[in-house]
């Protein structure tokens, strides 16, 4: 690990050990670097405002676990692997996930579901024709879902397991992957139908 990366990981340390003690809104940079030793200068070398360290944070412990070798074949360990990493870091989620802040996050959650559901439109349903605004309105719809689904479970405690969470999710694809099957073969029955009816 560089040293920038170490110095990145213990301002992150010291803001989430000051979670513990005082809310997200009331903690300073000169909290921060009092709390991990360093100065505010190596703070601003590193981060524009606390807002940006809370990205960062999000980025390199949730996103990263969930974007490296992501695939259709191995969706679900990744999510599974995401939802983990965050129940074990629940205080700074549920913390900085309440506020206005937490757009970074869920825009880089909708990205990577938005891509992952596009594949699977592509990769199951080959012999359906669809218009590529189609196959995105798709993929979006199923994405906002996902991601307001995983913001409820962070806001709402953690409740359910990670593998609870997981699970339904799977659902939700797979009832999608049945519902466009289903779609299909109504399709070509219609157009087998038009075609007879030509024919007569």
């Amino acid at each position: 690990m560089s040293e920038s990366s170490i110095t990145k990981k213990a301002i992150a340390n010291g803001l989430k050990n000051l979670l513990k003690i005082k809310p997200f809104e009331k903690i300073t940079i000169s909290d921060i670097t009092n709390q991990c030793g360093l100065n505010r200068q190596t703070f601003y070398y590193h981060f524009q405002d606390k807002y940006a360290l809370v990205n960062w944070i999000y980025y390199q412990e949730a996103i990263m676990v969930i974007t490296q070798d992501l695939s259709i074949e191995n969706w679900d360990i990744k999510v599974l692997d995401l939802l983990t990493t965050m129940k074990e870091d629940a205080l700074f989620y549920q913390t900085t996930l309440k506020d206005i802040y937490s757009d970074e996050f869920k825009n880089y959650l909708f990205s990577v579901s938005k891509g992952i559901f596009l594949e699977f439109i592509e990769h199951f349903i080959t012999n359906l024709e669809m218009k590529d605004e189609k196959k995105t309105f798709i993929a979006e719809f199923i994405s906002y879902g996902i991601v307001g689904m995983i913001n409820d479970w962070v806001q709402q405690g953690m409740k359910q397991s990670p593998e609870e969470i997981t699970q339904n999710i799977k659902d939700i694809i797979y009832d999608s992957r049945m519902l466009a099957v289903s779609r299909y073969f109504q399709e070509l029955a219609k157009s087998n139908k038009e075609t007879i009816n030509e024919k007569k």
